[in-house]
């Protein structure tokens, strides 16, 4: 192995330990306690070889995100794969989406309430933010011929329920109830998708 190889790899390894402990720390204590110096402390690093790292606090945060989608990719094609026919790959999707929004809220919570330099649905859209949308559409595209508008308006209602669950604003027990609804509202789509454009 060459120095450079070496040198990619070791610089490699301490991105991965950096975003690591970033997500542990967020987890346990939430994003408030995610600090620059707290992570140089947390991993026995100094705070300019973090910042050699990442520019701020936001591309650490942006980092994590980019594996949560990563991680939700596969929960959602894990459960598109293991659902029997096309309305339960659906229905088990969402679920699947819920439940990784319940487990792991930190990162839930980098991923699309934290400020980052992360774009979507444009061209400078990263390939792990496309292929969670692409995970999304696979289940959505037996319904609709408006494949784009039906996942996004499927993904902003599970969204929604996601941090309505989280702050305690709506029944936990009502979940199945509500992604039924959500479910039937995308198959409904096949017949109204033929508007004006």
């Amino acid at each position: 192995m060459s120095i450079a190889e070496r040198k990619g790899r070791q610089r490699a390894e301490r991105e991965s330990r950096i975003v690591a402990a970033a997500r542990v720390i967020a987890e346990r204590e939430g994003w408030d306690a995610v600090t620059v110096r707290r992570l140089a402390e947390e991993i026995e690093y100094s705070q300019p070889v973090l910042y050699s790292h990442f520019e701020n606090r936001n591309a650490i945060v942006s980092a994590v995100a980019l594996e949560g989608f990563q991680e939700l990719t596969v929960a959602l094609r894990g459960a598109a794969q293991g659902a029997a026919g096309q309305e339960n790959a659906l229905g088990d999707v969402a679920k699947a989406y819920l439940g990784f929004a319940a487990r792991c809220p930190a990162l839930y919570e980098a991923m699309f309430t934290l400020p980052t330099d992360l774009r979507f649905g444009d061209a400078e859209t990263r390939p792990e933010l496309r292929a969670g949308f692409e995970a999304l559409a696979s289940v959505v595209a037996p319904f609709s011929t408006d494949v784009e508008n039906v996942t996004e308006t499927f993904w902003a209602a599970l969204h929604g329920l996601a941090e309505l669950e989280r702050a305690g604003r709506i029944r936990p027990g009502a979940r199945i109830e509500r992604v039924m609804l959500v479910v039937r509202a995308v198959i409904a789509s096949r017949n109204g998708s033929h508007g004006s454009r």
